[in-house]
């Protein structure tokens, strides 16, 4: 095998592939939160998901301390949630109102698609981001369980439309 691809075409060959949108929401004084496209289902005994974070993010510090996260499934008409956790240098949270503080305070945003309360249980370096493993010890589902998705492809928000 050759060398890594290069950064651009590797960018270019990642945005071919699409990805439901999350919110992660950290406990703290002020609470934090950013958009994530990596979150996936690692094991379901022990139930166990992950999520990778850039360790030059804002969030980050927050994040490598948190004992609890709370990972909000976006709906197909929350794009403007999507896009205030993911702008950087705003306070997320007064720019989105619609959240209460959950166990160990971690903020539960309102009427997203599913929300897990998680258990951090391991943080693993990974070049430049870091992969958050979590235990979810709660969940909840939006009372519309056909409400459709938000995905993510080729830098832009998009429904999930059903076939």
């Amino acid at each position: 095998m050759g060398e890594a691809v290069d950064s651009d075409l590797y960018r270019r060959l990642l945005r071919r592939h699409a990805s439901g949108v999350v919110v992660v929401t950290v406990p703290g004084d002020p609470p934090a939160g950013l958009t994530v496209t990596s979150f996936t289902s690692v094991s379901l005994d022990p139930p166990m998901v992950s999520f990778s974070v850039a360790r030059a993010s804002s969030v980050w510090p927050a994040l490598d301390v948190a004992d609890t996260v709370a990972v909000h499934v976006l709906t197909a008409g929350q794009e403007h949630i999507a896009r205030t956790f993911a702008t950087s240098g705003i306070d997320r949270f007064s720019a989105h109102a619609a959240w209460q503080p959950g166990p160990d305070g971690v903020p539960l945003l309102d009427g997203v698609l599913a929300r897990l309360v998680c258990r951090v249980v391991s943080r693993v370096e990974a070049g430049d981001h870091a992969i958050v493993l979590a235990t979810p010890v709660s969940g909840d589902l939006h009372a519309d369980e056909g409400a459709a998705p938000l995905v993510y492809h080729a830098g832009r928000y998009f429904p999930m439309r059903e076939r």
